[in-house]
């Protein structure tokens, strides 16, 4: 998009504040006004008072300078404070903006971005835009009307000098123009950095404990410095750039005073004051002008990047069917996946029914795809090949808000948010449950005990990430949450994998309470949980490569049955990999 459409498209945003943001124009308009008011009293002023003696403008002309202050005291208060309003809610309405359409992106676009560059775009950038959308705005404004009517004056004191004084202008203008395309390039590339300086500082929070462990100081300071580093120097360039038409500026207003002296011998003392102190208050106007193009450039260079986020194609929903409560019949029917950015198949061919209220495992072997047919389901992805039936119904055809109502999600490592465990067992619900009923759903996935053994039972927040809770009181929380949305089809992967034996066995009670009568598709690495599913599929390179029960896969003696050994029998030492399983479940 070029300059002006980016420019007007910010200017859009503001269209709804348009009564403040014209109060703000019109005081900055008044206040402009103002400013050549002062040499155009500077001229009554001396002549009147000190050469001719004359009583009335030595009364009025002191008077009129104090009021004209005060309005300008005036003006300038009310300009300021209703731009920081307009900007303040502008900045509110793309954060608002750009938070709901990061909600609203497929899975695929966060495997393509990094996270601390979508951050770094919602909080650094869009503040940018909000500098090119107000403060560049009022320089033009303020600073153009105080410049024409400061010319229009000296050109009504002596027109033959003023044109001889300005002729040095179209100087600035062409260094203006050149420093333009330099400062909006410089801009990109150091919101670019920024953004990588964002996540490599956010990584460096996140993965503490990995590199305290394993000694990665020191290479995580040597990225994060060279990042910091290289935001430190295009912000140098950027002011360099920015302050470059500074110093000419000024040796073109010293160049106009020199030819305005040389040049005033037929000027009453008022006329050559006034006209001295006009050129005078030209100069800073003058050089916030040329300026402007820093944080303009700036600015346009991030309403790119934040426009750029919020044109990004949200999550398709091409469904329009609903269901009211699925049965839980799913079927697999040929299909293919391949991730955008690899070039093979994740998945090829694969074809499977799940009946109501039963349960299938997927195993095998890591990176064979497990994950990915779980994540075909709430339609995290779609397949390329295919098609994927919930009771008959193919998925594309359903609305995507329909079809996530009637699925539940454990994952391997659960998401919780920083609030209180209450609000993250009740997340997404449309009511808040009762006490009773909170109660009831932590006791069935064998949280209650734990919960209430802290300071503030169900009112504790549990920080960042779930932090300060253990990572099986994590798990067993979020089996509370899938509880809690009594989904008919359930998913979860590998949802047992950070609990100890002992919580294992207290949440294996509660999952085969939870998948009663509900279509479960369990993605698991200890075959111990899943000895009892109803079927079995063993997944590699993105094929089925083997389907049944416990006992006739290992019968077959192939690949379910090489993981069965690895795991439960014991090594050349004559150690267990792992405790044979309880026959219970």
């Amino acid at each position: 998009m070029s300059s002006r459409g980016l420019y007007f498209r910010l200017l859009s945003h503001v269209k709804p504040y348009w009564r403040q943001f014209g109060g703000a124009i019109l005081a900055t308009v008044i206040l402009a006004l103002t400013e050549p008011a002062i040499p155009m009293l500077l001229k009554p002023l001396l002549d009147g008072t000190f050469v001719d003696k004359d009583p009335d403008y030595m009364f009025w002309t002191p008077i009129a300078l104090v009021v004209l202050f005060l309005i300008r005291g005036v003006m300038g208060f009310c300009s300021s404070v209703a731009f920081e309003w307009v900007s303040g809610k502008l900045v509110y309405d793309l954060r608002r903006l750009m938070f709901e359409r990061i909600l609203s992106f497929p899975t695929a676009y966060f495997d393509a971005n990094a996270t601390g560059n979508i951050v770094n775009k919602a909080t650094f950038n869009v503040n940018q835009v909000t500098t090119a959308a107000t403060r560049v705005l009022v320089i033009l404004v303020k600073d153009s009307i105080a410049i024409i009517g400061l010319i229009a004056w000296m050109l009504y004191l002596d027109w033959q000098l003023t044109m001889t004084v300005f002729i040095l202008i179209p100087v600035i203008a062409l260094m203006v123009k050149v420093l333009a395309v330099r400062l909006r390039r410089i801009s990109r590339k150091l919101q670019a950095t920024m953004g990588e300086m964002t996540h490599a500082l956010e990584e460096g929070a996140r993965g503490h404990k990995v590199i305290k462990v394993f000694g990665g100081q020191q290479a995580e300071k040597r990225r994060f410095n060279k990042m910091a580093n290289w935001v430190r120097r295009y912000n140098l360039k950027a002011k360099v750039a920015g302050s470059a038409n500074v110093p000419v500026v000024e040796a073109v207003g010293a160049l106009m005073l020199t030819i305005l002296i040389a040049s005033a011998e037929d000027m009453t003392v008022g006329a050559f004051v006034s006209f001295l102190t006009a050129m005078g208050l030209l100069f800073p106007p003058i050089k916030r002008l040329t300026g402007i193009n820093h944080p303009l450039q700036r600015g346009l260079a991030a309403a790119e990047s934040v426009f750029g986020l919020i044109d990004e194609p949200a999550e398709q929903d091409s469904g329009s069917r609903q269901i009211e409560r699925a049965t839980g019949r799913l079927e697999f029917n040929a299909v293919t996946f391949r991730y955008e950015q690899t070039g093979k198949d994740a998945l090829s061919n694969i074809s499977f029914t799940v009946e109501p209220g039963t349960t299938v495992a997927l195993v095998g072997p890591s990176g064979g795809g497990k994950t990915t047919i779980a994540s075909l389901i709430p339609r995290f992805y779609n397949p390329s090949q295919g098609q994927i039936l919930l009771d008959g119904i193919d998925i594309q055809e359903l609305r995507l808000t329909n079809l996530r109502d009637n699925l539940s999600y454990v994952g391997q490592n659960p998401t919780l948010f920083n609030d209180t465990i209450r609000a993250n067992i009740a997340f997404g619900q449309k009511q808040e449950p009762g006490q009773q009923e909170l109660e009831a759903i932590a006791k069935s996935a064998h949280a209650l005990e734990f919960i209430q053994g802290l300071p503030e039972g169900f009112d504790t927040f549990v920080g960042e990430d779930g932090v300060r809770l253990s990572g099986g009181q994590r798990q067993r929380i979020a089996i509370a949450r899938a509880l809690l949305k009594n989904a008919p089809v359930l998913i979860l992967d590998e949802a047992t994998s950070a609990l100890d034996t002992e919580s294992e066995r207290h949440v294996q009670a509660a999952l085969h309470s939870l998948t009663a009568n509900r279509t479960t598709l369990v993605i698991a690495h200890r075959l111990s949980t899943i000895e009892h599913a109803d079927l079995i599929l063993v997944v590699k390179e993105g094929q089925i490569i083997e389907q049944g029960k416990h006992a006739e896969l290992l019968a077959i003696g192939g690949e379910y049955t090489k993981l069965y050994r690895n795991q439960f029998q014991p090594d050349d030492n004559g150690q267990h990999d792992q405790l044979i399983p309880d026959s219970n479940p």
